[in-house]
């Protein structure tokens, strides 16, 4: 078993109407109404969930497909290619390369930029770590914490400094010592405050004007937030330019379906996952381990 197939059991049970479809049941209009409610339930979203279905039933009637097993095998493949079309890996062009972490309060983002920092240390890669969540102490603290671990440079500011310039400090600090990366913390913000959503604009104009370059914008979803999770990937792409998703807490009761909606409706893709608290516990995203772990075990009745 894998490790994505031991943390996401709460997604997989959504998904239990395939996984128990080994018996002999007929393609009636029953199985398809529970088969979109499965979807749905699974927060695969529900236009989504409309056009998976309505592509199973083109794809029975095609190739005269009648058994369960074999449904099962087109859903997953369908699935899979809703998300193999994106390009997971981080951009790391720029000098420095600037990753910038936005998302709402509470989804695990400075941890997740804690992790991100210990990766590339394990890759023999120094970062600088821009504490940009200046209304938060906690927040710059948690950053020194990983600072410390993973021998990087943390710039941060006075409480309630303008978060733009503590980013550009970072930035003009990293270049001028020729450090390849700078990882910048923001405030978590309601993705309904658009005063709050314009700051993060400001942030993204004003990192772009200094020496770097502004390689990513990864937004960090809470995987057990479901549905709302693609009214904030909405509301955060309108305000800047988010180039993936770092989709954290898929270790509890997470609702995973919702990337399946993201990737389709916005087309911005899951990068990294998280499934647990240690700094080893953010894993690059990979779709087909994601699909086949959905689907992992049959359920007993």
């Amino acid at each position: 078993m894998s490790r994505i197939s031991k943390e996401i059991s709460k997604t997989r049970n959504k998904f239990s109407l395939f996984s128990k479809l080994q018996k002999d049941r007929k393609l009636g209009p029953d199985f398809w109404t529970e088969a979109e409610e499965m979807l749905i339930q699974a927060d695969v979203g529900v236009k989504t969930s409309i056009s998976l279905i309505a592509e199973l039933k083109e794809q029975a009637r095609e190739q005269k497909l009648t058994s369960p097993q074999d449904l099962t095998t087109c859903l997953k493949q369908n699935l899979k290619q809703i998300l193999s079309s994106s390009e997971r890996e981080l951009n790391t062009r720029g000098n420095p390369a600037i990753w910038i972490f936005v998302g709402v309060n509470g989804v695990g983002k400075t941890t997740s930029i804690g992790k991100l920092a210990f990766w590339q240390y394990s890759l023999g890669i120094q970062v600088v770590m821009a504490a940009g969540d200046t209304f938060r102490a906690a927040a710059s603290e948690q950053l020194e914490e990983w600072a410390q671990k993973c021998n990087s440079i943390l710039i941060r500011g006075g409480e309630g400094a303008d978060p733009s310039s503590v980013i550009f400090d970072a930035i003009e600090h990293a270049h001028s010592v020729s450090i390849p990366l700078v990882l910048a913390d923001t405030a978590g913000r309601l993705h309904t405050k658009t005063n709050l959503m314009d700051e993060l604009s400001k942030i993204e104009r004003v990192a772009s004007k200094g020496s770097g370059t502004v390689a990513e914008i990864l937004l960090t979803l809470d995987a057990t937030t479901g549905q709302n999770g693609l009214e904030q990937a909405k509301k955060f792409a309108a305000a800047v330019d988010v180039t993936g998703i770092i989709l954290t807490k898929l270790d509890g009761s997470s609702r995973g379906g919702i990337i399946f909606a993201i990737q389709e409706e916005i087309g911005i893709p899951v990068k990294y996952i998280g499934i647990g608290e240690q700094s080893q516990d953010l894993i690059q995203f990979d779709p087909d381990d994601f699909v086949e772990a959905l689907f992992d075990f049959p359920l007993e009745d």
